[in-house]
């Protein structure tokens, strides 16, 4: 099967932040079993430093194991792309972090900070990816970001053990449903939502087994009240969290994003703890590539020799400069580094 990269967003100066131009397709296209985060760079020879240049990347590259190239070796997916396309890639994220004693995520909070920032409120992004994550950024204090709980992970279950279907379709099955009490007191039972943070977490935990659990102690016989009483769970998660961080908007990205019940649950849930919603498209952010402009942030952070990683998000003993870069065809040439790191960031679009 045919993957896609996107080498892309040009990052120019702007004062003491960053000036991003949006493109209209997807800047970057993460591999699909999650085994690296990509994000491709030119050298910097011919183009100015600030600059990384677009290109349509078509690997083609098994869908069940993108590292499997030629006579069966497994080669990390970082090294087919920098091999198949000849420009240096900056992969693997995440490793710096754990060995500097953090979770390894959140890793997105970074480019939420630089998009609060000024904003001058207690102010909250929200990713309802399979699982909600939340980055709350307050004047005067320090960024925190983790995961809230389950969002589509149990919702996506749910559906698929029924009917065999990827996920409810624009959330109509949810919306339509009724919240079960019982079966949402189980749910909001769930340790995980009392812990502090910073906390991560993630399918292996909620997962089909998580689902049977609970309904086994409070069964629902109707697939649209399972399916509403989830998606009334994770917002009210969310906005239990919201509440205890004092959080007063809160903007939100993610496939999640297109379930009209988890919308309105959270809708109400906010409203009833103080906090407007809204979506990321009304900062320029597009609601379904969070994670891709992201990713590109911290590769461009990485090239650039600043950290990608915020201490407060995860837990590390102090920001570091993340993952490895993989040379392409050339000798690399890294850029001088830069003598501070971006305090900002101003996404607009790009003709």
């Amino acid at each position: 099967m045919d993957w896609w990269w996107w080498a892309s967003i040009p990052f120019q100066p702007a004062g003491s932040g960053l000036r991003v131009a949006r493109t209209k397709s997807r800047p970057v296209v993460l591999d699909p079993a999650d085994r690296a985060m990509l994000t491709a760079l030119v050298r910097t020879g011919s183009h100015p430093a600030s600059q990384v240049r677009r290109a349509r990347i078509l690997l083609e590259l098994d869908e069940n194991d993108p590292g499997r190239v030629g006579r069966g070796e497994r080669v990390p997916t970082q090294e087919v792309v920098a091999e198949r396309v000849g420009v240096p890639v900056v992969a693997d994220f995440r490793a710096r972090d754990v060995a500097a004693g953090g979770q390894g995520a959140p890793l997105v909070s970074v480019l939420d900070q630089l998009l609060l920032a000024g904003s001058g409120q207690p102010a909250g992004l929200l990713n309802l990816g399979g699982i909600a994550n939340l980055t709350a950024v307050r004047p005067g204090r320090a960024t925190v970001a983790f995961d809230c709980g389950p969002a589509n992970a149990l919702l996506d279950v749910a559906l698929a053990g029924a009917t065999g279907d990827r996920y409810d379709a624009g959330g109509a099955r949810a919306a339509r449903g009724t919240v079960d009490p019982a079966l949402l007191d189980v749910l909001l039972a769930d340790p995980y939502l009392a812990g502090a943070p910073p906390k991560t977490t993630g399918k292996e935990r909620y997962n089909r087994k998580f689902l049977d659990s609970a309904l086994e102690q409070a069964p629902v016989r109707d697939l649209d009240d399972v399916l509403a009483t989830l998606a009334e769970a994770a917002a009210a998660a969310v906005a239990a969290d919201v509440r205890r961080l004092g959080l007063t908007r809160v903007w939100a990205s993610g496939g999640g994003v297109h379930n009209a019940g988890l919308m309105a649950a959270l809708q109400r849930r906010l409203e009833a703890v103080g906090a407007s919603l809204a979506t990321t498209a009304t900062l320029g952010l597009p609601i379904d590539h969070k994670e891709a402009y992201a990713f590109a942030l911290l590769g461009w952070l990485t090239w650039h020799g600043l950290p990608g990683s915020l201490a407060s998000c995860t837990g590390a003993s102090g920001p570091r400069i993340l993952g490895t870069i993989v040379p392409g065809r050339e000798p690399l040439r890294l850029p001088e580094p830069k003598p501070t790191t971006p305090n900002r960031i101003v996404l607009e679009p790009r003709s």
